[in-house]
């Protein structure tokens, strides 16, 4: 078994705070979290009630990073329960928290989470096991694609959190792998991750049904992934993880086209070649830097000063499904880095498969 890099940790995050609401007592799951956190140190401040609050200080840096220290151990509300299609990745979307405790100049979340960006946990995990048998055999994203169909009704865990990322505190993640694992369903759990301390999952009764994708940037745009894992102990964790019977895969996201990107991501995917190149089942998702206005200005109060580009070159204006707009790379530059990542993946890669791109 691949070990990890010894040079540096994890980084493994440990909130300054656990915060713990009135309602979020009454679960099992919620307690133990807040056991764990007080036996590795960390504060616990049960709340009076089902509001997220505590002093904070006015100046709004330090607001932000006050929040981003912060852990929330909440009951997901009602509307969580109710599980929505999450193209291109999965027949579902499961959520076992909301916010992120890493800092990232390009964060996906900016913008459609309300209030200050602290991580919530999910105390009603069981709760929230309960729906999913509901959802099997129900889906339409993969489950309807000739070439994921294989993968059974898919779920996928870090669209608004990293679950690896809180899972010293939470164990949620553990515990989800466990119950697909012991699920007679065709199905999978899914989940990427921008952190690399695996070694609570490696000896998990998985039974196959999890795949876990580290999302991985080249080194110099490690600037702005900022309170994460180096990509190469991501990718060792991710080999860690196909040792231990799990499939898994590639996030290459977002995917920046700035000066020098094709040597850039061309080290990177020989990275991982060298890592990861003999693994048979290894999946490569491609997602292109985008923005949307509202994101944009809850970034630039985030991280002023960021070298990250959000203006409008070789940008075009792109309008969702749900009536807003984002802005995306024009069609010259994404056709431009859809033919170099297609054949570089195909050249390095081959055993690979390439999921979408978007």
């Amino acid at each position: 078994m691949t070990s990890l890099p010894s040079e540096r940790n994890t980084a493994y995050w440990r909130p300054r705070r656990l915060l713990i609401t009135r309602s979020a007592r009454a679960w099992d799951h919620g307690v133990a979290i807040a056991q764990r956190a007080a036996e590795q140190g960390v504060p616990v401040i049960e709340l009076p009630n089902d509001r997220v609050v505590w002093a904070q200080p006015e100046d709004p840096r330090a607001a932000y990073a006050e929040a981003k220290a912060t852990l929330a151990v909440v009951v997901a509300p009602p509307s969580k329960l109710k599980l929505e299609p999450i193209a291109p990745s999965a027949d579902w979307r499961v959520d076992l928290a909301a916010g992120c405790p890493a800092h990232c100049s390009y964060c996906y979340l900016a913008g459609s989470l309300k209030g200050p960006p602290i991580t919530r946990a999910y105390a009603n995990l069981d709760e929230i096991l309960g729906v999913l048998p509901s959802y099997m055999d129900k889906g339409t994203i993969t489950s309807r694609s000739a070439t994921r169909v294989h993968e059974g009704t898919t779920f996928e865990a870090s669209c608004y959190t990293d679950p690896l990322g809180i899972e010293p505190i939470t164990g949620s993640l553990s515990r989800m792998i466990e119950w697909f694992g012991r699920s007679d369903a065709d199905t999978q759990l899914r989940f990427t991750s921008k952190f690399a301390d695996v070694a609570p999952l490696l000896a998990l009764d998985h039974n196959g049904r999890t795949r876990m994708r580290a999302s991985i940037n080249p080194k110099r745009y490690a600037r702005f992934e900022g309170g994460t894992a180096p990509v190469a102990l991501r990718l060792a964790a991710l080999r860690q993880m196909a040792d231990a019977g799990y499939p898994v895969g590639l996030t290459i996201a977002p995917i920046i086209a700035a000066d020098g990107w094709e040597e850039a991501y061309g080290t990177l995917i020989d990275d991982a070649a060298a890592l990861l190149g003999d693994v048979p089942d290894l999946t490569i998702e491609l997602i292109t830097h985008r923005f949307t206005t509202g994101s944009k200005a809850v970034l630039d109060s985030w991280y002023p000063g960021s070298a990250l580009d959000m203006t409008d070159a070789d940008r075009m204006t792109k309008r969702t499904k749900f009536g807003t707009e984002k802005q995306v790379y024009d069609t010259a530059t994404m056709q431009r880095l859809r033919g170099w990542f297609t054949e570089t993946i195909a050249r390095t890669l081959p055993l690979a498969r390439v999921l979408y791109w978007t």
